[in-house]
């Protein structure tokens, strides 16, 4: 029987880019702001596109907070942040200087790039992955993979044990982050193709 996973809906997002990749995957999904469905759902996908505090205020204009933090924190269900998404987990962002959700121990910075000629802000297109750690999110996705980039800020990890990913642009940086029941990814699987599709049915499978 198909789980049920709640897209959660707060204005900044590919919600239904995602959607139909799930659809794909025959996976039961339903784009939400709603505290109660997302309360009752069995997973959780926090997508993102946009600015840090920004989306922390719509996340507090909505009320969903609170119920973000006990799906997660107290009941455990399995998130998976996406882009802003993920970076939303931190403690706190460079971008409108916000505090962000706590759940992962890092802050979000802007890339400190030297070379700008080769190296343009944001980075845009395709880029591969190191992987850090195993885990099942990343079955049968291999080592350097390539997947779909685009941002101007990532993730500054206090505790390098969350780190899954690394991508080098310029230097290395965190490009997935797994904590328990928190997975995150910079990156955006929705428009990776195959590997990006594969990387959702491990997340739906958890």
């Amino acid at each position: 029987m198909s789980t049920k996973t709640i897209i959660v809906n707060y204005g900044m997002g590919n919600l239904h880019s995602i959607q139909r990749k799930l659809y794909r995957l025959k996976e039961d999904s339903l784009i939400s702001s709603d505290a109660k469905e997302i309360l009752a759902a069995d997973k959780l996908i926090l997508p993102g596109v946009g600015h840090f505090k920004n989306a922390m205020g719509n996340l507090n204009s909505l009320q969903i907070i609170d119920a973000l933090n006990e799906a997660v924190l107290v009941k455990k269900k399995p998130i998976l942040g996406i882009c802003l998404g993920m970076q939303l987990f931190a403690n706190k962002s460079e971008e409108g200087f916000s505090d962000g959700l706590g759940w992962i121990d890092a802050d979000v910075i802007r890339f400190r790039i030297q070379d700008t000629r080769n190296f343009k802000i944001p980075h845009m297109g395709w880029n591969t992955i190191n992987m850090a750690k195993q885990s099942l999110l990343m079955k049968n996705i291999a080592e350097n993979a390539e997947f779909y980039f685009v941002h101007s800020y990532h993730l500054e990890l206090n505790n390098q044990s969350d780190l899954l990913n690394e991508t080098h642009y310029e230097y290395p940086f965190a490009s997935a982050v797994e904590k328990d029941n928190i997975f995150g990814v910079q990156y955006h699987p929705e428009k990776s193709h195959d590997m990006g599709e594969r990387l959702l049915k491990n997340f739906i499978e958890l």
